[in-house]
């Protein structure tokens, strides 16, 4: 097929060049492509950055088309609507987003030259197909390494705190900006089918729920599993490989213990409706046995204050309450509840039994001073809806998982914590420690803290279709926190619906 052009370079063509193809020759008119593309341009209102970034781009470029050139389409848009029309439906993404019928129809065109039988000009249909590929193309390479949308700016946004004093941060990960510029520059070199074909993540998660939305047969289960591919598209996977982690996901209620050769399941609680748990990846660095909690603010104004001067309460809760300026200790019937709610005092409650921490909590740097903890209710695992915490995390198997973490410590430190947690010593040691200090609460203080060394990675996440460490099977999940519910309005272009 040949396209007759009004523009020849250094060369004038006549009549006999064309001649051998027919009767179906169409001329190019670069000013009409150029006007038309224009009035494209100007009926673009699309909100999502990738289309907005290609609409500049192209309102900015006076070369050549990407797509096309006098001499008919290239290979390429062929091979974008080929793959496009395979791959969308693996990914779990929609294919009218990506404009394949608009490039369909029009590609047909072109390859039939029926641009008189539909009525429309060549300088019509080349501008409009070659700004539906460009869209498609960074659409897809765009969303499918960065995410379709940004979850940092979706979560953080939903909730307000507690007190009020502004939004929740719900997501804490760090994810990476969508690189547009990176995909404009791919879409105008010469190798941007490969930057095509390597756009979708490669981790084994996603492949994993690839593989699972090819075998469901279940609308409602192939939905879910479109939302959680999403998720993987914001890099924030686990690293590949049975490394020491520990992964808590929140649908799920449950905590694995990952390591090289095993991996230890239990069941958690986690933050309520209206104090989620936050989503965040850190190293554990310590554990603290029996220890003291420091009771947070918003807790002290939401649910201590009111009993301010009830010296009962905060006997049989074991609450202290310190000055934070002198360090002194404060008789709970002389605390007025307006002086609890101004900020200038400090509630503690003391280790040991009945800690609402329970008798150990492990430690690690985050934005919310949330952590994975004992519990004094343990009664708590038993319920099917576990959201009830203030944010941070229950563990149903503390000394299981305190054994995890410290990979491989000699019998008497794990001995030194059973102890501190009122748990049977294995050890002669420990038997002798015991009977040496019957009836005393020294057992107590045999251990109050041990460092994580090396430290172990913890990946709170959220994810309603995710495979069982141990089995590899996906299991679905309830949406607990309506997370599936806010993605899929976010991105609903993108998804089947």
């Amino acid at each position: 097929m040949l396209l007759a052009s009004c523009v020849n370079g250094n060369r004038e063509y006549d009549e006999a060049d064309y001649s051998a193809f027919g009767t179906f020759v169409h001329a190019l008119d670069t000013t009409e492509q150029r006007q038309y593309l224009t009035h494209l341009l100007d009926a673009d209102s699309s909100r999502w950055e990738a289309d907005k970034a290609v609409r500049k781009y192209y309102a900015e470029r006076t070369h050549d088309p990407l797509w096309y050139t006098r001499e008919g389409v290239t290979n390429q848009a062929d091979s974008l609507l080929t793959q496009l029309q395979r791959e969308l439906p693996q990914h779990g993404l929609n294919l009218k987003a990506f404009f394949l019928s608009e490039i369909e129809d029009d590609l047909e065109i072109v390859h039939k030259l029926a641009f008189d039988s539909v009525g429309q000009s060549i300088n019509e249909v080349l501008p409009r197909l070659d700004y539906h590929l460009s869209k498609a193309y960074v659409r897809y390479t765009v969303g499918q390494r960065y995410g379709f949308i940004r979850p940092d700016q979706v979560f953080n946004h939903l909730d307000y705190k507690p007190d009020g004093s502004g939004l929740a941060r719900l997501f804490d990960y760090e994810i990476k900006a969508p690189d547009y510029q990176e995909a404009l520059r791919k879409l105008a070199s010469t190798d941007r089918m490969t930057y095509l074909q390597t756009a979708a993540p490669a981790h084994s998660l996603y492949k994993t729920l690839q593989a699972q939305l090819a075998r469901s047969k279940d609308t409602a289960n192939c939905r879910t599993i479109a939302v959680n591919l999403e998720r993987c598209r914001w890099q924030t996977a686990r690293p590949e490989g049975r490394t020491h982690q520990v992964v808590v996901n929140i649908p799920a209620l449950q905590l694995w213990a990952v390591g090289p050769d095993s991996v230890m399941p239990m069941k958690i609680c986690c933050g309520a409706i209206a104090t989620k748990t936050p989503l965040l990846n850190s190293e554990i660095t310590h554990m603290q046995v029996n220890p003291e909690w420091i009771i947070p603010t918003s807790i002290v104004k939401g649910e201590v204050a009111v009993h301010g001067g009830d010296s009962a309460y905060f006997a049989r809760n074991r609450y202290s309450i310190i000055d934070r300026q002198s360090g002194d200790t404060l008789d709970p019937a002389e605390v007025t509840s307006s002086q609890l709610m101004d900020g200038g005092l400090r509630i503690s409650q003391k280790g040991g039994a009945g800690n609402s921490l329970g008798r150990i909590v492990f430690r690690f740097a985050n934005n919310f001073g949330v952590y994975l903890h004992d519990t004094s209710n343990r009664g708590a695992f038993n319920r099917e809806k576990r959201t009830l915490s203030h944010g941070c995390v229950r563990v149903q198997k503390p000394f299981e998982l305190a054994c995890f973490l410290l990979q491989g410590a000699d019998e008497w430190t794990l001995d030194k914590i059973r102890l501190a947690m009122d748990m049977k010593p294995q050890t002669l040691r420990g038997h002798e420690y015991l009977a040496l200090h019957a009836g005393d609460p020294r057992p107590l203080k045999v251990i109050t803290y041990r460092d994580v060394l090396p430290r172990v990675p913890v990946y709170i996440i959220y994810y309603t279709a995710y495979p069982d460490p141990e089995t590899g099977v996906v299991d679905f999940w309830p949406d607990l926190y309506g997370y599936d519910r806010i993605i899929r309005r976010e991105m609903k272009t993108f998804l089947p619906q």
